[in-house]
């Protein structure tokens, strides 16, 4: 990973796919929530983790972090079917990095991270941010990922190659009349029937809560009371899932960049479209405030007072007609790019998107847009779009987005035709000038999916489980900052840690504040006043 947090980019991706497949029934799971994972009694054989597969990830073996720990990895047998624990078994990737405690130290035991998607491969992200973001943790915890069933080596749900997605991704996401939004559904409706072709075997199985009994597994695999886990972005879905099924086996349960627990499909669109509108305006305010911004234009104003609020405004202006100019011109005419694939209308969004993920990319972004804008060359914003979309060397992809659109699927019974979405483009595009056609299109997503998806939104109540902080950034695009006090209320044991600031995840993401707090309740078990505030 070149860039930060790519590994949890996928919450805007919106796989859309309509399909007349067969429709395969999703078992229920666990009509008992209370009723405990079958235990597996196997004992978890650690050794030299090997390079990624595809399905995971580009490149070598992990290497040791710094303080010389080696990164071993294993494989866990869990039921296909948690309804019946004796039948098939599915192998989860598992991959650890045992403790380093220092003088007078004690271990606590296995920090279990999730970094979202749904799609993301825990066995590849967690060894390519430790180093930078998790070493503290490291200390007094074995830090342990997995790959969630559907991804990666865990039985990954691979839709089509490498070639065929390029060309799924020319399909135009914002059709302007009806053979565009023919030519969209049909190239849909073949993604979707491609996936049920070679992913039939694990399509009705990859829903949340079979992942959260999973996640009990792994917990006495491991050999642990108490299950400490860090979810970021859908991983706070799981883990509010895992607190409501087994809240008397919580332990210390970080959950940032929250997804609401209770919202539907369109609800989260139309938040997420709002959240990106809102990332992109503080993107194009700082970027109006420096010289050289291509998207404002001419200098920034040196003057104080009211001559420069009028003018910091007028170039927030001229930035916001610039960047709408060159989405509406890629539509006909898309830009090239040294490696021969055009950027389209619909891979500048998800560049543009991306890129808005954490205010670190913002340089990028801007020398994205002028390169762009002043020299019409599309490379480093198709470069976002490829990270978003899990696009690696020579033209692979990984599981990410096959196994985002199965899980989401399998996790939701909604159902959106061409016709709902048309009629709910106008509150989508007042939501969103920019991103708001691409997002109500994104509705597609499950239309006539080949898993009927579950009949019920997901249940986080935990009764009797300890504290639980959640954490919530105001500027975040893909999980809003409001959902982080819907989860905290309806957990019931939820304490909310407010980060002033932007990007998709506040920890590790420069505030000494957030950083300090989330550690404290980690390693000390202290736990903050509710509402807390972060700069």
């Amino acid at each position: 990973m070149i860039f930060r947090r790519f590994a949890v980019m996928t919450a805007l991706v919106p796989l859309t796919a309509t399909t007349a497949a067969a429709t395969l029934a999703a078992p229920p799971v666990g009509a008992d929530a209370g009723r405990p994972a079958a235990p597996t009694g196997e004992e978890l054989r650690w050794t030299r983790c090997p390079a990624p597969a595809p399905a995971q990830g580009n490149g070598g073996r992990p290497a040791p972090l710094p303080d010389g720990t080696a990164w071993e990895c294993a494989t866990l047998k869990v039921p296909l079917d948690h309804a019946r624990p004796g039948g098939e078994r599915l192998p989860l990737a598992l991959v650890r990095a045992r403790a380093r405690p220092g003088e007078g130290e004690r271990r606590i035991g296995s920090l279990v991270l999730n970094f979202g998607g749904p799609g993301d491969s825990g066995v590849f992200t967690l060894p390519a941010m430790a180093r930078k973001h998790y070493l503290k943790l490291h200390r007094r915890y074995d830090l342990v990922s997995f790959d969630p069933r559907g991804v990666g080596r865990s039985g990954g749900v691979r839709c089509l190659d490498g070639r065929a997605f390029d060309a799924w991704r020319r399909l135009d996401g914002t059709p302007d009349g009806p053979a565009e939004e023919r030519a969209l559904t049909g190239g849909f409706r073949a993604y979707a029937a491609a996936c049920a072709r070679h992913a039939r075997a694990v399509l009705p199985y990859v829903g949340t809560e079979n992942a959260a009994r999973d996640l009990d597994l792994l917990r006495q695999a491991l050999g642990e009371e108490r299950l400490h886990y860090f979810g970021i972005s859908y991983g706070t879905k799981l883990g509010g899932v895992y607190a409501h099924l087994f809240p008397h086996r919580v332990g210390r349960m970080v959950l940032d960049a929250v997804v609401d627990p209770t919202e539907n499909a369109e609800q989260v669109a139309l938040h997420q479209a709002k959240g990106f509108q809102r990332a992109l305006g503080n993107f194009l305010r700082d970027c109006a405030g420096r010289r050289g911004c291509p998207a404002a234009g001419g200098r920034p104003p040196r003057r104080k007072g009211a001559e420069q609020d009028t003018r910091q405004a007028q170039r927030l202006r001229q930035a916001e007609r610039r960047i709408t100019r060159l989405i509406t011109r890629l539509d006909a005419r898309p830009l090239p790019t040294a490696g021969g694939r055009p950027l389209t209308q619909t891979q500048a969004l998800y560049g543009v998107a991306a890129a808005l993920y954490s205010r670190e990319f913002w340089p990028y972004l801007r020398l994205a847009l002028r390169s762009a804008i002043e020299d019409g060359k599309g490379d480093l914003l198709l470069f976002f779009a490829d990270a978003l979309h899990g696009r690696g060397d020579g033209g692979r992809y990984t599981s990410l987005q096959s196994a985002n659109a199965a899980v989401n699927c399998a996790d939701s019974s909604d159902r959106y035709t061409a016709r709902d979405v048309r009629a709910r483009l106008p509150k989508f595009r007042a939501a969103s000038p920019v991103f708001g056609e691409l997002l109500a299109w994104g509705l597609l997503q499950c239309a006539d999916w080949p898993v009927a998806g579950a009949a019920r939104g997901f249940d986080v109540s935990a009764p009797g489980a300890p504290p639980i902080l959640v954490v919530g950034t105001t500027g975040d695009p893909a999980t809003p900052y409001e959902g982080a006090a819907t989860m905290a209320e309806r957990l019931g044991v939820g304490v909310e840690l407010v980060h002033q600031g932007e990007g998709h995840g506040a920890y590790g993401a420069g505030s000494a504040c957030v950083d300090g707090t989330v550690n404290r309740f980690l390693l000390d078990g202290t736990v903050p006043a509710n509402h807390t505030t972060c700069p």
